[in-house]
């Protein structure tokens, strides 16, 4: 059977939708060919580290209560610390998300009176509750007498240098640097900006710690932050480090000092690294890693596929479909609020996980707006499976992610078009 007629089939799509989407796939595939070879160079990174460290099913076994001398965990912070190129790695499924992890590291390696800066504007939604500097939010770092100052990008998203020299003082002692574009119609940093960003701020002061927010970053490129000078990277297992196998868990990786300061919070002082049970998920934690490169590339696949057919219809989308990637992140900014919550629901009426449920904007804690959440994952909240969100507030820009396989992040984006195309919302 031809595959588009199969589509239209299976899927219910309209042809014209599934026609014009395999004529736009075609323009694309020399962009599918840098990424697969950025991928393969990363699947050996992976695979010479879990050989580095005789890896072996011995490895896999499952600690209860204190987790001492659990073999597992210890190597697999090993192969993280190689794969990173760190002096050490903290990679534990008792970090929850990407907030949690950036939250041990930051009340790790802060104190009373320190302050952070954020030399790229506006941190995520959920950091912002962290820090506190917005709104009051028990157990803040700002309630820990932790203050925040940020540089706003200038006007044409770059980054604005003189404001940075004049925001560090000598009560600052730790930069933040977001790595995604977060809810922010702004370019997702390569490591070579980060690079400069680092490089800036140690010349000024080489004692102030970077830290760099990794998430949706990982494997995008064949470096990472910590090859450029980063003294902590930090990340969540249920975005692009756990390949949609890790069920739970963050990463945090960097110096020695840094490390063990935030492995001092998550567990407590005199402990550390050396307690935490693995549970029995170390063996998906390695193998999630070890699928990670190639569950990149297929959610690169995918948003370079969005691109292309939204810049097509006219729509601003960053990054542009020929432009480089530093992220997983597709934005697309849409025309009313109607786009956007259609779009999101044909993302979720793609899913292999209720692929029923039509996905309601709502009050989500920890935002400022309702916000429309499209995700039929294996892994609750995991970004690493196919999905789209987005705050229900002018410009519309809706963030899509993700997509385990290349074909499942195909389908789901012309589901999603077609739901658009037959609510009247677009024409091809």
């Amino acid at each position: 059977m031809d595959l588009t007629e199969y589509i239209v089939k299976s899927f219910n799509i309209d042809k014209k939708v599934a026609e014009f989407c395999v004529y736009e796939e075609e323009k694309v595939k020399d962009k599918f060919f840098e990424i697969e070879k950025i991928a393969e160079i990363n699947q050996y990174k992976v695979l010479s580290a879990m050989q580095k460290n005789k890896l072996s099913d011995i490895h896999f076994a499952a600690t209860t209560g204190y987790g001492y001398n659990d073999l597992g965990r210890d190597t697999l912070e090993n192969i993280y610390a190689d794969v990173f190129h760190t002096e050490s790695a903290l990679v534990r499924p008792q970090i929850i998300s990407g907030t949690h992890a950036l939250t041990v590291a930051l009340f790790g390696n802060l104190r009373y009176g320190d302050e952070i800066l954020s030399p790229v504007g506006k941190p995520y939604d959920t950091l912002e509750g962290v820090i506190g500097h917005t709104r009051d939010v028990k157990g803040s770092l700002k309630e820990h007498g932790i203050s925040f100052k940020q540089v706003d990008l200038l006007d044409d998203g770059t980054i604005d240098y003189k404001s940075i020299e004049k925001g560090i003082n000598s009560k600052t002692k730790l930069v933040t640097i977001q790595r995604s574009k977060g809810y922010c119609f702004r370019p997702s940093l390569t490591v070579d900006d980060i690079k400069k960003i680092i490089d800036f701020i140690k010349d000024i002061r080489s004692d102030i710690i970077c830290m760099v927010d990794n998430c949706y970053g990982e494997f995008v490129d064949v470096i990472e932050p910590s090859d450029v000078g980063a003294d902590l990277v930090v990340g969540s297992l249920i975005k692009n480090p756990g390949g949609g196998l890790a069920p739970v868990g963050g990463y945090i990786v960097g110096k020695n000092e840094f490390v063990e300061n935030a492995a001092y919070r998550l567990t407590s002082p005199g402990l550390g690294k050396e307690v935490g049970p693995t549970l029995g998920v170390t063996a998906t934690l390695f193998q999630g890693l070890f699928l990670s490169p190639n569950v990149v590339c297929s959610s690169l696949k995918g948003a370079i596929f969005a691109s292309k057919i939204f810049d097509d219809l006219g729509y601003n989308v960053m990054p542009k479909p020929s432009e480089k990637r530093a992220d997983i992140v597709q934005a697309i900014q849409m025309n009313n609020e109607d786009e956007l919550i259609n779009f999101c629901q044909g993302i979720q009426k793609g899913a292999p996980v209720d692929s029923y449920v039509i996905p309601e904007p709502w009050d989500m804690p920890g935002y400022d707006c309702p916000v429309i959440m499209a995700a039929g994952a294996f892994v609750q909240g995991s970004s690493i499976e196919l999905s789209a969100d987005a705050p229900i507030k002018k410009p519309y820009t809706v963030y899509m992610q993700g997509g385990l396989t290349w074909y499942h992040a195909k389908i789901g984006i012309i589901t999603a078009l077609d739901k658009m195309y037959k609510s009247n919302l677009i024409k091809l």
